[in-house]
């Protein structure tokens, strides 16, 4: 449970937030992770993790901290195979004992997408039902999840805080200052499991209808939605308020 002895009385939204980025900006990710696990939320924090190309960096971090941290994927049934042995395997490497896989809803998938080609027409709507959707339910009872979006993945993430809130939660991103250079040594070092699509050039993985290799070498999410006026699934479009102040 959070020790909340250190957390001011009838603190407001915004005076949290303002304290915790103040407090924690510069701070080391598993820092950050142990303070949001242990003093500020305690068991009503959840990850929620792709288990994608980068994933296994905040799994370990967590696994360091608390092994039984509760860790949601979301399955979307277009996972890239490779995807869910991935994931297996790296629960069994890190000791992960929290790991949940949650589902769409399957009536609510065959009304909308009953030949599981919405993707080409309306991707937007494929990743509501397949990703947005069915996170709401999981996150009940959570007051916060933690993400693993970096600054240099670009776009709206350039101005990522390490502490957020959005749609009724908040969300922490211990890894928001993170370099792919600091990725890869923690890789190095740690000698983590590689995502095997890794090799075959794809930096950033999703479901496998909409990720191909990356088109520039220098924009990692370039395969995501190539071609496409998307570059977020639906999970991080920001819905309500709550962006730190600044200091």
């Amino acid at each position: 449970m959070a020790d909340t002895g250190t957390i001011p009385a009838n603190e407001t939204r915004e005076d949290r937030l303002f304290r915790l980025n103040k407090e924690l900006r510069d701070a080391s990710a598993q820092t950050i992770i142990r303070a949001a696990r242990k003093r500020e939320f305690g068991e009503r924090i959840c990850y929620v993790s792709s288990f994608g190309a980068e994933s296994a960096v905040m799994l370990a971090l967590i696994a360091d901290v608390d092994p039984s941290f509760p860790v949601l994927f979301i399955d979307t049934g277009m996972h890239f195979h490779q995807t869910l042995q991935y994931r297996d395997d790296l629960v069994e490497f890190l000791g992960l004992t929290g790991v949940k896989t949650i589902h769409p809803d399957e009536e609510e998938r065959l009304i909308e997408d009953p030949k599981n080609d919405l993707y080409k027409t309306d991707p937007d709507v494929c990743c509501e039902i397949r990703k947005v959707r069915p996170l709401e339910p999981a996150l009940h009872g959570y007051d916060a999840w933690i993400t693993g979006r970096k600054r240099f993945h670009g776009g709206e993430r350039m101005q990522l805080p390490v502490f957020e809130f959005a749609a009724g939660r908040y969300k922490v991103n211990p890894l928001a200052s993170w370099t792919p250079e600091d990725v890869q040594l923690f890789f190095k070092n740690r000698n983590l499991p590689r995502h095997p699509l890794l090799e075959q050039g794809y930096p950033s993985i999703g479901c496998w209808p909409c990720t191909q290799p990356a088109e520039d070498p220098n924009d990692l999410r370039s395969g995501r939605w190539a071609g496409m006026d998307k570059t977020e699934c639906g999970l991080h479009v920001e819905k309500g308020n709550g962006r730190p102040r600044p200091f």
